[in-house]
């Protein structure tokens, strides 16, 4: 896969992302809880993905399981914790609200990287992380001259979802070294089954499995927002590196944002707009080259 098609990929899977909001909500009405949600969604994406794997190349699905503790990363620190902590936000605030403080992602992404890859704190970064955090708190109120309020339990969630999505992408960086992207995204999803359905209590909701509606937003969004989106994003980052991929996956907001108002009727405050939009940049500017270094490149 050249370079540019590693960017539609995870542009592709962004967008994908995007849209989750739709099925969480539905699934929502139909009784499920965030961690039951977590659950439908991380199993279905675990069968499908194992299907799709057995029939497309075996040898993906081999591994050391010296090596499990990548997939304990990937899957339970990262993909388990990440989807409560924004199925939380989505339900305590809105979807726009929750996938904006996700984006803290990239932020979190610089901090990671500068201490795990030596990228060094550069003037873009530092701006941009100032900016994140003005951006989040126009969102989510911390300003005297707003007129809104959100709940503080769903805010620490959608931080907390920042924080564990940021994790993704290093675990990842470091488990597609020894393994393809199919692999990591297998086993990302089956270790997060294994660790996630015993305490779903997904027994107590039996009843609601007999109706095709919740079928319906099972498979939307164990296939097209988990298992596509995953399967598009881990392999771009096979020819993009974990920071700049961040910036390609701002479409996810951006649809994100768009569905809760043409669908849901959810609208941002104007300070809120604007705290969305700063967010936003901050990601774009922590990814922009120096100068000098992009002259160099030319160079070469």
């Amino acid at each position: 896969m050249s370079r540019n098609m590693s960017m539609i990929s995870i542009a592709a899977g962004a967008a994908l992302w995007g849209i989750i909001g739709l099925f969480v909500t539905f699934l929502y009405d139909y009784g499920f809880t965030p961690v039951q949600v977590v659950a439908v969604r991380v199993s279905s994406a675990a069968l499908l993905l194992l299907i799709y794997t057995y029939f497309n190349g075996k040898k993906d699905l081999r591994i050391n399981w010296k090596d499990s503790h990548y997939f304990i990363g990937t899957g339970i620190i990262s993909i388990v914790f990440f989807n409560l902590c924004l199925f939380i936000a989505m339900e305590e605030t809105s979807i726009a609200v929750a996938v904006t403080l996700l984006y803290t992602a990239p932020a979190f992404v610089t901090i990671f990287s500068r201490f795990l890859f030596g990228e060094l704190f550069t003037g873009n970064k530092i701006l941009a992380l100032a900016i994140t955090l003005i951006g989040c708190s126009l969102v989510v109120g911390l300003i005297p001259f707003s007129d809104f309020s959100l709940s503080l339990y769903g805010v620490l969630a959608g931080l907390g979802s920042g924080f564990f999505y940021a994790l993704y992408s290093i675990f990842a960086t470091y488990a597609l070294r020894k393994y393809s992207s199919v692999t990591v995204t297998v086993y990302t999803f089956v270790f997060a089954s294994i660790a996630i359905l015993p305490f779903a209590g997904l027994g107590d909701i039996k009843s609601t499995f007999t109706l095709p509606a919740v079928w319906l937003n099972i498979g939307g969004i164990g296939l097209f927002s988990t298992t596509l989106a995953f399967l598009l994003y881990t392999k771009g980052l096979e020819k993009i590196e974990s920071s700049r991929a961040s910036i390609i996956a701002t479409i996810e907001p951006v649809a994100a944002t768009l569905l809760s108002f043409f669908v849901f009727r959810e609208i941002l405050t104007s300070w809120q707009l604007a705290g969305f939009i700063l967010v936003v940049t901050a990601v774009i500017l922590v990814q922009r080259r120096p100068r000098s270094s992009f002259a160099k490149r030319k160079a070469s």
